[in-house]
């Protein structure tokens, strides 16, 4: 199989392709319902060839000097510096992103690339003592063909945080992005790194849904696989994958609490709230989930989170609206069961709980208990479940109480204060005073308990640990003497 990137390069969506042995299916704008293009999916022999041919060209991208992998990753870096739009009208027009957003996930993805290259440069090994008379190294060496599954949601910084490490130090990389968002988390990313200089082969982009992912980590020539969705399908993936003794890397779902202490100013924390519950529709993974809000503000803090809510402009991204649709029906159905299964469970609603087609209005709930679904499961949707709180060590309990441990938000004037709660909580990531959704790719990021596993995405060690094997290396002037 020819690198995808070769077939696809120069192509709009008016001029229409197809790629892959597969039946085509449709590309659609969930905002309009507007035909974007066809693909054709891939088949369980198109995989077989694509990893053949990725195992192939990996030798040679591999063996190359390190400064010609990142200056791949550079030129790559600097083609979407000059033209931003090249990814983000795809990010819009395919996946529902507001233009704000779309924008800010090709920041993410040129800072992704840029610290791939300098992950390509950095210190791969380390000199170990030995009580024999000889030099005794570890280093790290590629794994080889990296297997790489990405969601919609923002499908392509979430795609290119695997992508541009694993490449950046030596693998060849098989690409299967979300069915829904195929362009904007695949082909549009090859294409750009095709342009930069990555040699044919090296990266496979394969469109296709769930058998094709399972086919992906079954296959026997893809040692390593790397995971971003939901901690259902990360689940199914680790039971798959663990008797065939492959490196697995699952990063997953949350059901992120935003902390706020008695001390905090309602209103500014309203809006980091708004901000962290209904960014691009409440549908990503570090989305705020839960509101714990002390007493004593609660009351200032639902009426500011409930006039936030209630004056977003929600409609078609590519018209310009800041929130756009739900992905698709079977989302949407989701988070309006969950919306109604809340108030018959005893939530009130504040603001919200209509849509419009894919269009969800963004939703505020209160008089939640502990047990109620809005507040146990991840929602993946604008909605903000609000409980109320009178002791800390109980909201910490409530935090923690949670099967998930990705992102929690504490916001205090006191900022130490909430640098000495942080030792209480059970998650991945903590930020005092700002909101749950933030990443750079500088940072080892990942969650905890059902939020993930087998590793951690950015910086150099992380980036070095995940896509990379160790490898011990003895030397010595003269021949050891055995007994026989």
């Amino acid at each position: 199989m020819a690198n995808v990137a070769q077939v696809w390069t120069g192509k709009i969506f008016s001029e229409g392709w197809i790629d892959g042995s597969g039946e085509a299916y449709d590309v659609i704008a969930p905002g309009s319902g507007t035909l974007l293009d066809r693909v054709g999916a891939a088949s369980v022999d198109d995989l077989d060839r694509a990893v053949t041919s990725a195992a192939a060209a990996q030798r040679a991208w591999g063996s190359q000097p390190y400064a010609a992998r990142a200056a791949v990753m550079l030129k790559a870096a600097q083609i979407l510096e000059a033209d931003p739009e090249r990814l983000a009208k795809y990010i819009v027009a395919e996946g529902g992103a507001g233009a704000g957003k779309a924008a800010f996930e090709v920041g993410l993805v040129v800072s992704e690339l840029q610290e791939a290259a300098a992950v390509a440069s950095h210190p791969y090994g380390e000199l170990l003592r030995s009580v024999k008379s000889r030099t005794s190294i570890a280093r790290r060496v590629p794994i080889g063909v990296v297997g790489v599954i990405s969601p919609f949601n923002f499908p392509a910084i979430l795609s290119m945080r695997s992508v541009a490490p694993a490449l950046a130090l030596g693998n060849a990389v098989i690409l299967k992005p979300d069915p829904r968002t195929t362009i904007a988390g695949g082909f549009a990313l090859a294409a750009v790194l095709e342009e930069a200089g990555l040699p044919s082969g090296v990266l496979h982009v394969l469109p296709g849904g769930g058998d094709l992912g399972a086919a992906l980590v079954a296959h026997p020539g893809v040692p390593c696989i790397s995971f971003t969705g939901s901690t259902a399908a990360g689940r199914r993936i680790g039971e798959a994958a663990g008797p065939l003794l492959k490196r697995v890397h699952l990063e997953l779902g949350g059901n992120n609490a935003m902390l706020v202490l008695p001390d905090a100013d309602p209103i500014a924390a309203a809006s980091v709230g708004a901000w962290g519950s209904f960014l691009h529709q409440g549908q990503i993974c570090m989305t705020t989930g839960r509101h714990l809000v002390h007493r004593s503000i609660a009351d200032q803090y639902i009426a500011a989170l409930t006039e936030k809510a209630s004056g977003i402009p929600v409609g078609d991204p590519v018209e310009g609206a800041p929130l756009g649709p739900i992905i698709d029906e079977r989302q949407r159905d989701r988070v309006h069961g969950l919306v109604e299964a809340a108030v018959r469970a005893g939530a009130t609603v504040a603001t919200g709980g209509e849509y419009d087609g894919l269009y969800y209005r963004p939703t505020v709930l209160t008089g939640l208990a502990a047990d109620n679904p809005a507040w146990v499961e991840e929602i993946f949707g604008p909605v903000a479940p609000v409980m109320v709180y009178d002791d800390l060590d109980e909201a910490i309990d409530l935090i923690n109480a949670s099967e998930y441990g990705l992102s929690v938000s504490i916001i205090t004037p006191n900022a130490y204060r909430g640098y000495e709660l942080a030792d209480r909580i059970h998650s991945g990531a903590i930020h005092i005073n700002d909101a749950t959704v933030d990443d750079e790719a500088v940072i080892p990021f990942g969650g905890l308990k059902a939020s993930g596993v087998g590793g951690r995405f950015g910086g150099p060690h992380a980036s070095l640990e995940t896509f990379t094997e160790t490898q011990w290396i003895t030397l010595q002037g003269d021949v050891e003497r055995y007994p026989f």
